[in-house]
């Protein structure tokens, strides 16, 4: 029997820093020393951070992240390490994985599958690869492959894998985290390791990239597709495996070394710290509720740190979407670096004001009280001589919504505070918020959370405080944006236990209007809500980015032009108007396209 100690270090890299990035990968190098480790494996492009995007397109950046992989080298005296990084060969820039020992780079590995759907954009910066590489360690037989090199059935990897009976085979990931995400991945690397009848280890990326957060969850299979260590999820953490081989399967010679396959390396682990394996603590296996709220946690505690924050603001408004963004906030980066905002107007009531005031207690923040009274009838006063007669409408309620961002704008301006928007997906999706006003901010804890869900995760977080964090009349008092009086959201939109459904049909599984009718769903509500998502994507444009936890969010996975005429009819042809079936009701100005719908401010 042969053997080969193996780490997987899931690391949270920062896009750009790459000075820190060497530290941070330098030191999992050590640590995998340390454990004793042969080989030790780093996500997918991690020596720069993943998603770079548009730095690809800057020639400084990439020569940049050549030295910083020298540097990594550097620390691989006894050990071999892959690393991910972006490659230059003959003036294409490549996704690569760069396989290091004895201090220096030994062999490059391009990634041959590039997706280009949803979230992923990679053929507007890499060139395909076209060789597969494979080395050795301690004479066990390693296959090199990133992310979605193991994702296509029958492809390349798969081939290299089965023909070369690799041993191992490596895979460097950046898989973004959606609810659902897990079971899925592990059903294709599981298919994978049965169909190349090889180990397979995954070391995925871990933390938040502006909207998207990567759960890690690195993990190694035999070849019968069966877990044998497993990381924790939503944290770093530095997985150690012994994979033992029988000496002829561990020695299989490729049958192409130096042909369309690449070259095969082989190396010596000088590594003599080798002690007895402890074994690794098991995953802790998370419920969907429970996965949605760590993603959230760690999208929002990377997206303030990256950037430079320390302090953030929230506006409670004492509705149940604002206090489920105060409590990820505080559960996040701490009650000492959240601050709270109350900006009571003519409408608020007295409750929503106690309950804003109870919830800034429960979190422990401290809460600043703002009147907008005075400042509404000062704008009005100025407004007046040109509104002309007539009874207040939706420009009064927006300007409520639009003064409570400024105010929470100053605070930012004068304290460096990060501003937290506190929409959610049901209401960014049917443009039920207020431009300048609700969506003013740095960042959108919850806008990719469905209204229904919202409910849900405060009172999982309410389950898990042992006691009601959020007020327990929060989550019972119908939903308000208490912008004039007597005001509900259902006087404006179906309730969200039927607009969810709907709008998860049309916006993430892309079904036609007429389709989604078919389910049971009333067509002038189907009608409504399809143009309502139709005509809000200016909005959507212009708000600040947020958490994706959804198969399908607004901005990376979903990018719909914002003039845009087609519409799909609903139960008909065209109206004779030729406005279309999806016109809104007579006299229903303030569903107009373009026009700013009211919703509550914060």
């Amino acid at each position: 029997m042969q053997s080969l100690r193996l780490a997987l270090s899931q690391i949270n890299p920062t896009v750009g820093d790459l000075d820190g990035n060497v530290r941070t990968i330098a030191d999992g190098i050590e640590a995998a020393r340390d454990a004793g480790a042969d080989l030790v494996v780093f996500p997918e492009l991690a020596l720069c951070g993943y998603p770079p995007e548009d730095l690809l397109l800057k020639p400084q950046f990439l020569a940049d992240c050549r030295r910083a992989l020298d540097d990594v080298a550097r620390h691989t005296s006894g050990i071999a390490a892959l690393v991910g990084f972006p490659d230059v060969t003959r003036g294409h820039v490549f996704n690569a994985a760069a396989v290091l020992g004895d201090t220096r780079l030994l062999a490059t590995y391009h990634k041959i599958e590039l997706p280009n759907y949803g979230v992923f954009d990679e053929k507007r910066y890499f060139t395909q690869g076209a060789r597969c590489v494979v080395f050795e360690v301690n004479g066990i037989s390693v296959s090199v492959t990133v992310c979605e090199d193991i994702w296509l059935d029958y492809g390349a990897a798969e081939h290299h894998a089965t023909t070369n009976r690799a041993a191992i085979v490596a895979n460097l990931s950046a898989s973004p985290y959606h609810a659902g995400k897990l079971a899925l991945r592990r059903q294709v690397l599981a298919r994978f390791a049965r169909r190349t009848r090889a180990f397979v280890a995954y070391t995925n990326l871990v933390g938040g990239q502006d909207e998207l957060v990567f759960d890690g969850g690195s993990l190694v299979l035999d070849p019968e597709g069966e877990p044998l260590a497993v990381a924790q999820r939503f944290e770093e953490a530095l997985l150690v495996a012994d994979i033992q081989l029988p000496e002829r399967q561990a020695q299989a010679p490729p049958r192409q070394v130096n042909g369309r396959w690449g070259k095969r390396i082989a190396l010596t682990s000088s590594n003599s710290q080798r002690r007895e394996p402890s074994p690794a603590p098991p995953a802790t296996a998370l419920s969907h509720l429970e996965e949605v709220h760590q993603a959230l946690l760690l999208g929002t505690r990377d997206y303030v740190r990256k950037n430079g924050f320390q302090k953030t603001v929230v506006g409670l408004s004492g509705g149940i979407d604002s206090a489920l963004t105060a409590a990820i906030a505080v559960e996040a980066l701490g009650a000492g670096n959240v601050v709270a905002v109350t900006m009571p107007s003519h409408h608020t009531s007295s409750d929503t004001r106690t309950d804003a005031a109870r919830l800034a207690a429960n979190l422990g923040v401290p809460l600043l009280t703002i009147p907008i009274k005075a400042v509404l009838d000062t704008y009005l006063d100025a407004l007046a001589p040109h509104l002309g007669p007539g009874e207040p409408g939706v420009e009064t309620e927006n300007l409520q919504a639009r003064i409570r961002g400024n105010l929470l704008m100053a605070l930012s301006n004068r304290f460096g505070w990060l501003v937290l928007t506190t929409g959610n997906k049901s209401e960014t999706a049917v443009g039920y918020c207020t431009l300048y006003g609700d969506t003013a901010g740095g960042f959108a804890v919850i806008n990719d959370v469905p209204k229904t869900l919202v409910y849900q995760l405060a009172e999982q977080i309410n389950l898990a405080a042992g006691r009601d964090l959020i007020p327990a009349s929060i989550l019972t008092r119908p939903p308000t944006a208490e912008l004039r009086p007597d005001q509900l959201d259902t006087d404006s939109l179906p309730p969200y236990d039927t607009l969810d459904p709907i709008l998860r049909a049309y916006v993430e599984e892309d079904k036609a209007p007429d389709d989604i009718a078919g389910n049971g769903f009333d067509p002038d509500t189907v009608r409504r809500v399809v143009r309502l998502v139709d005509r809000s994507e200016y909005k959507r444009r212009q708000s600040p980015p947020g958490v994706k936890i959804t198969p399908k969010a607004f901005g990376r996975d979903r990018r719909l032009p914002i003039t845009n005429r087609y519409a799909q009819p609903v139960d008909g042809p065209p109206s004779a108007t030729g406005s279309g079936p999806l016109a809104p009701p007579p006299g229903d100005g303030a569903d107009a396209p373009m026009a700013d719908e009211r919703r509550e401010a914060q």
